[in-house]
């Protein structure tokens, strides 16, 4: 017979909560090659991340890249790790921290805010058992990736769910998927862009880079490629940018095989060859600053262009918790809140006391210990 977690033991008259898990991708501990190995070995081994048959991807990821790739990591995240830790996760703490305090002035209830990462600390595993500590018995799941894509989006449900399946006590669950399109999303980043203007004045050209992947996933379904090109769009009109100010590119392959074309260093590489100027470069994908924005569009790319004979990269920083994009998601997750009892104006804290003590008293009568 199969064994299902759930509380140490069930408790009559308990009052339930509402969880939201805010969800990124991951970071290692530490910027050092044994805590960027670890990191990288669970990642990579994301059948949803990497699709080659596993026991070829073995051989290549164990007998190469955790070899070779862990060193030169912990160098590139060393250049922008911070006192206090990691940036994605000191941003999407703070992320979550902006919602805990909007939710709670704004839903009925009590609300739980939770931070989890796909790969490493806190896990998404640990954060829901955090929730069900608290008697968290409705869960939002907010993965911060405005476009949906299998291997990020789709990890998180994957993950959730085979953790959720192994509970006695499924709770109930909305699951968000993407906002790329959304207009307090794409109002935000309008604003981010325009304060970074108003304060540095504006560049030749806006380039919005956003994380790559692999062509075969578009090939195969995947509609992340179209939703870049969507919010692409979107932020350009809402800037009033003509089309030769602006351009949209892939930025983060690896390896060989072809990924999501125009790429971000090829293409910055040509506008240093043209002598292009001051170049603003803001990444739409990216809800918390990280290492591809901080180090690999911010300082890679930066020197990049300039050897090419570019003048000034700029980078525009990520929405993080600015109040904009926290008043945005909080908005999003109330109206997935929808239905639940959170969203009810007239439901009332000392009628729900008293709906338990009912509970409790007839759980009594009928023998329960309580």
């Amino acid at each position: 017979m199969a064994k299902f977690e759930s509380a140490p033991q069930y408790e009559h008259g308990l009052p339930e909560a509402l969880g939201v898990l805010v969800v990124n991708l991951g970071t290692p501990e530490a910027p050092t090659a044994d805590a960027v190995r670890r990191y990288l070995a669970e990642f990579l081994s994301d059948p949803r991340v990497v699709e080659i048959p596993r026991p070829i991807w073995w051989l290549i990821l164990h007998g190469y890249i955790l070899r070779t790739r862990p060193a030169k990591s912990a160098a590139a995240y060393a250049q922008i790790w911070t006192e206090q830790g990691s940036p994605l996760l000191l941003h999407t703490q703070d992320i979550a921290a902006g919602l805990q305090d909007k939710l709670a002035a704004r839903l009925a209830g009590a609300v739980h805010v939770e931070v989890a990462m796909s790969y490493g600390s806190p896990s998404i595993s640990s954060a829901l058992q955090n929730m069900f500590d608290q008697c968290v018995r409705r869960i939002i799941v907010l993965p911060v990736y405005p476009q949906y894509s299998g291997t990020t989006t789709g990890s998180v449900f994957e993950a959730v769910t085979q953790s959720l399946s192994a509970r006695r006590w499924v709770p109930e669950l909305h699951f968000i998927n993407h906002y790329h399109d959304s207009a307090g999303y794409i109002s935000a980043l309008a604003a981010s862009v325009r304060d970074f203007w108003d304060l540095q004045g504006r560049g030749e050209k806006l380039l919005m880079s956003f994380h790559g992947v692999p062509k075969r996933t578009l090939i195969s379904g995947d509609p992340y490629h179209c939703q870049c090109q969507k919010t692409a769009r979107l932020l350009a009109e809402r800037l009033e940018l003509k089309d030769n100010e602006w351009m949209l590119t892939f930025q983060s392959r690896v390896g060989r095989e072809e990924w999501l074309r125009p790429y971000t260093d090829e293409t910055l590489q040509q506008w240093g060859h043209e002598k292009a100027g001051k170049i603003d470069v803001v990444c739409p994908g990216f809800a918390a600053d990280c290492l591809e924005t901080l180090e690999e569009i911010e300082i890679q790319n930066a020197e990049l262009y300039a050897v090419a004979g570019g003048g000034e990269l700029r980078y525009i920083p990520a929405l993080n918790a600015r109040d904009d994009h926290v008043s945005f998601l909080s908005r999003l997750i109330e109206k997935n809140v929808g239905g639940w009892p959170e969203s009810s104006p007239d439901w009332n804290l000392s009628d729900t006391a008293r709906q338990l003590e009912k509970s409790m008293q007839r759980a009594r009568a009928k023998g329960a210990e309580c």
